[in-house]
């Protein structure tokens, strides 16, 4: 399925995820920006290496978890009112009718508004060279006039795949910093990695 991979993520509320807070008054970094990341998730069978394996977390779940160590942010997690598969192959499917489609699934319980966010990380997996459709789902809603929107992705081959692109038409009126791309099958070795460009992206001061 060259060109198809998808990468670990989970629209499922587990033990130890940061909890959905976009109701909360909005967490302020040293620099005084305020952030939120926003990112979808979907464990199951995952594409790694050229095989399969499950994971209990998805790849993206773990960035989301490693990034909201870091810095003060506001975590909201990206559920579809319609699960993904937990097999690999009928999420490709799917997927591939979404994009084909320019589908807008359902999302569950998003966010009433993003008003109060100077910085949105929108996180994803790259499947088959885009964001999932559920994102553009969220992306569409809101405002996003005076806010800077940072891609994170996990990915198998992609990196960012279009994610820049899609989401300077879908985030109005944002300005796009610069995005994080990380291998899924090497997202657990890369804090490091996150540091450094959370440092860049001005949100983590030492």
């Amino acid at each position: 399925m060259t060109g198809v991979q998808i990468t670990g993520c989970s629209p499922s509320q587990s033990s130890g995820t940061p909890a959905e807070s976009s109701e909360r008054p909005a967490s302020a970094t040293g620099s005084g920006r305020r952030v939120l990341l926003a990112y979808f998730s979907r464990p199951g069978e995952n594409y790694s290496y050229g095989g399969r394996t499950n994971l209990e977390i998805g790849n993206t779940e773990v960035l989301a978890r490693m990034i909201s160590g870091h810095i003060e942010c506001d975590v909201h997690r990206i559920e579809a009112a319609d699960s993904y598969p937990d097999d690999y192959d009928e999420t490709v499917a799917r997927n591939v009718r979404e994009q084909d489609a320019d589908a807008r699934p359902a999302i569950v319980d998003p966010p009433s508004s993003i008003d109060r966010y100077d910085v949105v990380l929108l996180a994803g997996p790259i499947w088959n060279v885009r964001a999932p459709m559920i994102m553009s789902t969220f992306a569409d809603r809101y405002d996003f006039r005076g806010k800077t929107v940072h891609p994170v992705t996990t990915y198998a081959m992609s990196g960012l795949g279009t994610t820049e692109r899609d989401y300077a038409a879908s985030c109005r009126g944002a300005t796009l910093g610069e995005g994080l791309a990380v291998r899924g099958e090497e997202v657990r070795e890369a804090d490091a990695e996150v540091r450094s460009w959370l440092r860049r992206i001005g949100v983590l001061q030492d």
